[in-house]
Order: structure tokens, then sequence, then C-alpha cells
């Protein structure tokens, strides 16, 4: 009988051993996302769920070339993780909710929803291919530090939804597409090297930048494109009083208007936005048709947007690892 209990005893340590080589062993730094099977898991949510809570250590999520047709949550407690495509026109997260199904409204129609910090994604499609029936988000963001590389985002009304104050996001070498107000919200925002491509005659930008914040959208050497008979179009205009939205050093298609500025039907508006602009090219970047509350940088004004701690400058000294170097 003793002989029995040893041998059960043992079975039982070892098999409690084995258990916690495995629960070690879970959380991989590397996981791969297929459709077809190939990887670890076949989609984003899935994947979301082999990722450790708060890691102190970085997680590359590699996703293959694929249509993940799926509304995505990036939770609060991921942080640290890298969401790499194979490609950025093969690998596309899509979805299609858009204001008007069953009193949706605006913030719950996004594709991918951002909550978590210290989040990158390179070289990804997200998408809101709903028909243009209202607001459609593709990109929702409330996490702070996050990077977009190499990335697109397609949609029509409200594509990317920048959506908590005080949260720092940095887009370089993107593309983003819309037709009215495609880039909104409160969060300092930095766009470099983008293309911004205006689908309709309408407005680009809505900052609702709050007061206390000195720095909302920054674009910096983007360009500015339009679909085929698109000819006015505004850079932007304040969903609130303080929207702060500046353009330095881009290329402006002829389908920028002359006035530049909308005030949303509310001059009051012209007393406390803080729009700008500097050294731009291009048709639509003339400056002597702008309406009068726009200001035009002084180059030394213009130079602070390079230095970062002026740009992200409210909440601390985060620089992007992405980031170009500056002179």
């Amino acid at each position: 009988m003793k002989n029995y209990l040893y041998v059960v005893w043992t079975i039982l340590i070892l098999a409690a051993a084995s258990m916690q080589v495995q629960a070690a062993g879970q959380w991989k730094d590397t996981l791969v996302v297929a459709r077809d099977g190939t990887g670890d898991y076949r989609t984003l949510t899935e994947a979301m769920e082999g990722i450790r809570a708060f890691m102190d250590y970085k997680v590359t999520v590699l996703i293959k070339n694929g249509v993940y047709k799926e509304k995505v949550i990036v939770p609060s407690w991921l942080q640290n993780v890298d969401f790499v495509g194979e490609s950025a026109e093969g690998t596309v997260i899509t979805y299609d909710d858009h204001a008007n199904i069953n009193k949706m409204g605006t913030f719950r129609t996004y594709t991918l929803k951002v909550e978590g910090n210290d989040i990158t994604f390179r070289n990804l499609t997200i998408e809101n291919n709903a028909a243009q029936l209202g607001q459609a988000v593709a990109l929702h963001t409330e996490g702070d530090r996050l990077v977009f590389v190499n990335c697109r985002f397609l949609g029509n009304q409200d594509t990317v939804y920048t959506g908590v104050a005080g949260t720092r996001l940095y887009f370089l070498n993107c593309y983003i597409e819309g037709t009215t107000d495609f880039i909104f919200g409160p969060s300092t925002a930095l766009f470099e090297a983008c293309v911004i491509h205006s689908k309709r005659n309408s407005y680009i930008t809505a900052a609702s930048t709050p007061a206390n914040v000195a720095v909302g959208y920054v674009f910096r050497d983007c360009k500015l494109t339009a679909s085929e008979g698109v000819d006015k179009v505004y850079l932007g205009r304040p969903w609130r009083p303080y929207a702060a939205t500046v353009f330095i050093g881009c290329d402006m298609g002829k389908h920028i208007c002359p006035a530049g500025w909308d005030n949303w039907r509310n001059a009051e508006n012209e007393k406390t936005v803080r729009y700008a602009e500097y050294g731009n090219k291009g048709e639509g970047a003339e400056l002597t048709g702008r309406v009068k509350w726009v200001r035009a940088l002084t180059s030394e004004e213009a130079a602070r947007y390079v230095d970062w701690a002026y740009v992200f400058g409210l909440c601390s000294d985060w620089q992007p690892a992405d980031a170009p170097v500056k002179p």
C-alpha cells in the first residue's frame, strides 16, 4: 500500500511540475497570427489572450497577410506590444459598423480600439468599410504613447478618432483617407511624412484640444491629396473651441480651398482656436486667401514643433523610438 501511495504521489508531483513548466512557458515574446491556421492564432482577438497583462518586456505579434474581419480591442492591461503586419497592403483588419446601426453612435463603430499604453502598429491596414451612411471609425485610440508606422487607415467620415486628452500619438509614413472630419479628437498627435487623402469636399481635421493642452494635431512634411473631382477641402474646423492644429512643411494640393479653415458656424470659435501654418508648398498652400484668424508661424515658432519636449511636453519627455533623428 505504501508503495502504491508513493507512486501516486510521485505522479502527482511530476504532473504539477509539468503544469508549472507549461504555465511558465505559455507567455511567448513572439506570436504569429495567420488566417490559414499556420500560426499560433487565427485572429488578433485570440492572440490577445496569449499576451501576459502588464508585461515589463516587449511582445511582438506577427500578422501574416490576409483579411481579418473582426472588431478588435487592445485592452488597457496590455502594454509593450508591437503588432507587425507582413505587408501594409496585404494585412487588412476590417469591419463595417457605422453610427446608424441600432443607434450605435460614433464611438462604438471602431474597427480597432487601442486602450493599452506603449503599443506600436507596423505595416497594417485598418479599415472601416461601412457604406457612407454615417460616422464610421476605423481607428479609435485611448492609450498613451502609441506609434503607427507604415499603416493605412481607410474609411469615410471619422476614420481616425484620437479619443483621450493628454495621450500622445505618433504616425510615421502612414496613409489616412476619409470624407468628413476624418482625423478628430482631443489627443496630441504628430503626423510625420504621411499622406492625407480627401475623398469628398469637406474637412480634414476636427480637433477638440483642451484649453490647457499646448499642442493638438501637428502635420509635418505630409502630402495632402484628393480624389478626382474634389476641389474644396478645408484643413480643419473646431470640434471644440480651443482646437489646435498646425501644418508645417506640407505639400498641399489644389483641392485645399483658399480660406483653409472653417469656424463650424460659430464666429466665437475664431477667438479661441489655435490654427497655424508654416513653410507649406503646393497650389493649396497660398496664405493670401486664408481666414484672418489663422496664424502664420515665424521660423522660431515653427522650430518648436521639431522639439519632442514641446510637442509632447504636457506629459513628459517621450520620444518615439521610430522618430527620425532631427538636427
